[in-house]
């Protein structure tokens, strides 16, 4: 397993680098209401959606809904507006996903077969999540377009990091469960061993001088970005367990489908943009 997700690492960071650093910012766009468009593939199991023709269904009407947020004619005024209450929403999304997975499995009989509240859970987690990556990839893009870029991976290495410092972390010292009824592989120990190593990473690149801003703003909104990404992933283990499935999908060997690869990213981006972009 772990010979698998090094190899698929070696592949896919060199993708995710020429999309963030290559790509313009149209077809950037474009990757990404595809990306979002496979999510809600895989996230329409969670809805029981289980025949393809359905599945495909949500999966199309996420695409249409992404397209028609960004290339709807409005002016830039008011999308900035729009978009900026959908990232609040979303950070007040994740205070209630927290609630759910601290109080998993008493208060999942609240929503657990409720179409519309999963429908609700879908849009707040994978729109912000596309508009907080629209919004970070296009800082600066029309005088220089490797600023957003540049802040995009970043957000990537912090979560990367609280990931990569989990694991090693949860493996060697891992005793006490972090939430045995969401995640039983999950430990408090990997879990500081993640939070320890994305705060060291924050610092180094903080302290490098890559990042025009000033540093409150930047420390909360990593520190936040780093707690939230493990709760990105404790809730999507949640909707696992709830759809009685133990990966969202089969796409990416030994990593599982997208869901599993993104689902800390759905968090820490767009509480990255909203706290740097809007709020702080």
């Amino acid at each position: 397993m772990l010979i698998q997700r090094i190899f698929a690492a070696i592949i896919l960071i060199p993708l995710v680098f020429i999309a963030l650093f290559i790509a313009p910012l149209s077809i950037f766009v474009g990757i990404m209401i595809v990306v979002a468009g496979l999510a809600a593939w895989e996230w329409a199991q969670f809805l029981h959606l289980t025949n393809k023709q359905s599945r495909l269904v949500f999966s199309l009407a996420t695409i249409i809904l992404l397209s028609l947020l960004y290339y709807f004619p409005m002016t830039i005024v008011a999308k900035l507006q729009l978009f900026s209450v959908l990232l609040i929403l979303a950070a007040a999304w994740w205070v209630v996903a927290l609630v759910l997975v601290v109080s998993y499995p008493i208060t999942s009989k609240y929503w657990c077969n409720s179409v519309i509240v999963k429908l609700l859970f879908a849009f707040f987690t994978l729109v912000p999540f596309f508009i907080g990556m629209i919004e970070l990839r296009s800082i600066n893009y029309m005088s220089n377009t490797y600023t957003g870029a540049s802040w995009l991976m970043y957000v990537f290495v912090l979560v990367w990091a609280t990931d990569t410092g989990a694991y090693f972390a949860g493996r060697s010292f891992g005793r006490h469960k972090l939430a045995p009824k969401v995640s039983p592989g999950k430990t408090i120990e990997g879990f500081i061993g993640g939070v320890l190593l994305a705060i060291i990473v924050s610092l180094l690149s903080y302290v490098s001088g890559i990042f025009a801003i000033n540093f409150s703003t930047y420390a909360i909104s990593s520190l936040l970005a780093i707690l939230v990404s493990v709760l990105g992933d404790l809730t999507e283990s949640m909707f696992k367990r709830e759809a009685g499935i133990k990966d969202s999908g089969h796409l990416i060997p030994g990593h599982g489908g997208i869901l599993d690869r993104i689902d800390s990213l759905t968090a820490a981006v767009p509480i990255f943009a909203v706290l740097s972009l809007y709020l702080l």
